[in-house]
């Protein structure tokens, strides 16, 4: 009969969450000082706004929440799975909006796709350029040596400043609005069965949320990502190459086709973070030919950071994160400037930024007491 750990079952579980909570309260307790700071008569019915997030607006505030998360999940994937094979994807921004102009392209161009083929092509699009474009610091990183932050900031602007130029100079281009042209309905991501469940009811009118089937895909792809890095051989080499590159190379694993292929299954969720984006409706979002990158690239950072860079910790990181915003668009109702909302979240991705720390910390804690406590047995023989 198997002996169970001591980091196993329900004691593993919280050792594993509780960094992360941490982080969480820690933050939320700097947010509540700034509300003090701002309007002390209202800042505890505004931290309750900020922790009540989307559900303050009801169903279809719980579908908003939902909606933005979406893209958040999946460069939070891409960020911890390249955190897991020790690398560091700071791309994510340059490779989501190279992917969504791949999506836009296609979905304006190929209007001639029959049924779901129209958003689920453009998808696919957006997922290899994604993947293309995470393979260029992949590239300069096994083959060169280069460190992949630097080249992974300079794909971010390339990627901007190439894509603002590529938009200019095709017909997805809207002059009047300097921003891309609307999708066609076709190509706009189906509801997939959500707007029956997350939606506002005005009379007789039902005004569903924008939650749609991108955020299946999310799910699915962080699934998808637990089981290559837990359960497959590939999964294992990746992991391998992270932990220790020498000795990877030693046990016969080809350490540079997986650097390589770590950045381009990176790039390849980025991609699709894009393509959930801009294809969420078709009167939706467009890409703005502005000399800004994209935010939602970096905010996969902290999501991967509050989920430890395991895919399943990412879908509930992403939420949170996509909750308490909701909760700050709800905070202007008590005059509260919406500024807040992000120094509240920049204060919690601080924080996140230590919940390794931590975790380490209580790791090293558990295994000398696990030495200690074997010493004495051995003393006791």
């Amino acid at each position: 009969m198997m002996k169970k750990t001591k980091g196993s079952g329900l004691g593993g579980v919280v050792q594993s969450v509780l960094p992360s909570l941490i982080a969480i309260i820690v933050g939320l307790l700097f947010g509540f000082i700034i509300l003090l700071i701002s309007n002390p008569a209202q800042a505890v019915q505004g931290l309750k706004v900020i922790l009540l997030g989307g559900i303050n607006g009801g169903s279809k505030g719980i579908g908003q929440t939902l909606y933005y998360a979406t893209p958040l999940i999946l460069t939070g994937l891409s960020v911890g799975f390249a955190f897991k094979t020790g690398l560091f994807n700071i791309g994510a921004s340059g490779q989501l909006i190279t992917g969504a102009f791949a999506a836009i392209w296609t979905a304006v161009n190929c209007e001639w796709l029959p049924g779901p083929l129209h958003w689920i092509v453009p998808i696919l699009a957006a997922v290899i350029v994604g993947g293309l474009w995470g393979a260029v610091p992949g590239f300069f990183k096994s083959l060169l040596g280069v460190n992949e932050v630097i080249a992974c900031i300079m794909m971010n602007y390339i990627g901007m400043y190439g894509v603002n130029y590529l938009i200019k100079i095709s017909n997805i281009y809207d002059k009047l609005k300097n921003q891309t042209v609307n999708v066609p309905a076709t190509a706009a991501l189906p509801f997939g069965g959500l707007d029956k469940v997350f939606y506002e009811k005005l009379g007789n009118l039902l005004r569903p949320s924008s939650v749609n089937v991108g955020f299946y895909i999310a799910v699915i792809a962080a699934v998808v990502i637990y089981v290559l890095l837990n359960k497959t051989t590939f999964g294992y080499e990746l992991k391998a190459c992270g932990y220790n590159r020498e000795a990877s190379r030693y046990a016969g694993i080809n350490e540079k086709r997986s650097v390589l292929l770590s950045m381009v299954i990176a790039g390849m969720l980025s991609g699709a973070a894009g393509a959930v984006m801009y294809l969420a409706r078709s009167d939706g979002l467009h890409i703005d030919v502005i000399e800004v990158l994209s935010p939602q690239g970096f905010n996969g950072i902290p999501v991967a950071l509050l989920g430890l860079s395991n895919p399943i910790g990412i879908i509930f990181s992403g939420i949170f994160i996509a909750h308490i915003e909701r909760g700050g668009y709800y905070l202007q109702k008590l005059n509260y400037m919406p500024e807040i909302i992000d120094i509240i979240i920049g204060a919690i991705i601080y924080f996140a930024a230590f919940s390794l720390i931590v975790k380490n910390v209580i790791a090293a804690v558990n295994r000398r007491r696990e030495a200690k406590a074997a010493q004495g047995k051995g003393n006791e023989r």
